[in-house]
């Protein structure tokens, strides 16, 4: 029998799916909730209770973990009937994964200290093969004791986490990583589609854009995805849409001049408009694709032979 204290895990998509699985692995009684009651049958065939609403999943457990897609998803699991807040037990510790508006967290935090639990906002920067492999990056925002309790919860998730101060510290580093990405995302499509009218390999652009010292991982993933043509969904369109609308209230609430942000925006927003929001977030390409009139490829919009010149020199 495992000394491990039990937790629960509410929200079974890619991501959730992923760390409840790890939660499993490293030995740790679960109870797992999803909105779909099918997906719970995997996790039940690992060793997971599967419970009928999310009062139930948190009712046993001393960690009661989400991972839901907005604050529409947690007004509904967490303070809906027969929601968390039904019956998860004074001296829990509930962890929201998602990236939310700080104020979405703080609203938690004040429902769940008139219950005698505490609360960690701990959205999580990585997308589903760093899930798969305990790999996410982890700011976390509450009290600091919660936060040494609940470390062991974290341990099979994360390479790190980053204690950030009270609550909301964590869903505000949320949004500042997502505005980083749609900067990123911007920056990447826009120079793709520049080489691409310059005739340039972009297999060779992708590569070199990962070595040189402005280099980013996402480059390389989210660059071989758009000249690969492979947008199935690792984190969608459709949620980094919902980030940056947030990003923008959350700006405007500080006056913190974002400007650089309005045009990621609205080619994010164009690029869902136009029916790709189900796809991965590097189908952004598409809508700077549609103001260009073409579409890049792996191949490159004219021969060419990068040969011994791109080979690192002594």
């Amino acid at each position: 029998m495992s000394t491990k204290s039990p937790a629960a895990f509410l929200g079974l998509g890619r991501m959730g799916g992923a760390m409840a699985k790890n939660l499993l692995a490293s030995g740790r009684p679960l109870t797992v909730w999803n909105r779909t009651a099918g997906k719970t049958a995997p996790f039940v065939e690992l060793g997971a209770t599967a419970a009928a609403t999310p009062a139930q999943a948190a009712a046993s457990a001393d960690f009661v973990l989400y991972s839901l897609a907005d604050a529409e998803a947690i007004e509904a699991v967490v303070f809906g009937a027969d929601g968390v807040c039904q019956g998860i037990r004074a001296g829990s510790v509930a962890i929201d994964l998602a990236t939310v508006h700080p104020e979405t967290s703080r609203s938690e935090a004040r429902a769940y200290a008139e219950r005698g639990v505490d609360f960690l906002d701990a959205p999580v920067f990585g997308s589903r093969p760093e899930a798969e492999a305990g790999g996410l990056w982890i700011p976390i925002g509450g009290e600091r004791q919660a936060y040494d309790r609940a470390r062991e919860i974290f341990e099979p998730l994360a390479e790190s986490t980053h204690y950030l101060g009270p609550t909301g510290s964590g869903a505000t580093m949320g949004l500042i990583g997502s505005l980083v990405v749609a900067h990123q995302l911007q920056a990447l499509g826009e120079g793709l589609l520049l080489a691409w009218r310059a005739g340039l390999a972009l297999p060779e652009v992708v590569r070199l854009l990962g070595l040189a010292d402005f280099s980013s991982p996402l480059f390389t993933v989210m660059g071989e995805s758009m000249i690969r043509r492979d947008f199935r969904p690792v984190f969608s369109l459709e949620h980094l849409e919902k980030d940056v609308d947030q990003i923008a209230r959350l700006a405007d609430e500080l006056t913190a001049p974002v400007p650089g942000l309005a045009v990621a925006r609205e080619m994010i927003k164009a690029a869902v408009g136009a029916g790709h929001g189900f796809e991965n977030a590097s189908a952004v390409i598409k809508a700077l694709e549609s103001l260009a009139g073409t579409e890049i490829g792996e191949t490159g919009s004219a021969d060419f032979d990068p040969g011994e010149d791109t080979e690192a020199r002594p």
